[in-house]
């Protein structure tokens, strides 16, 4: 009996956790920028993807906001490839 109360609640953790985070990945929309000079309106330094990437690309004035989500969606925009979209 109380193995069959344990496999129960098991199960119905599962169910509950994969449904929430099922609707909070239907519910997150990520902004695509045409261009770098639309992201560097709103994030000045660029977008990096990760917290410890260093700029390849010489000397920067702003330091990159760090996003792996939003880097990942605009990705193309990097063009020196050093995992920082849009750096100045």
């Amino acid at each position: 009996m109380k193995k069959l109360l344990a496999y129960g609640l098991a199960f119905g953790l599962i169910i509950t956790f994969s449904a929430s985070t099922t609707l909070v990945d239907a519910k997150t929309t990520v902004k695509v920028y045409k261009n770098c000079t639309e992201l560097n309106k709103i994030y000045k330094g660029g977008v990096a993807r990760y917290s410890f990437t260093k700029n390849k690309g010489g000397k920067t004035y702003y330091k990159p906001y760090v996003s792996k989500v939003i880097y990942d969606a605009n990705k193309r925009l990097d063009r020196d490839k050093d995992l920082i979209a849009c750096e100045r």
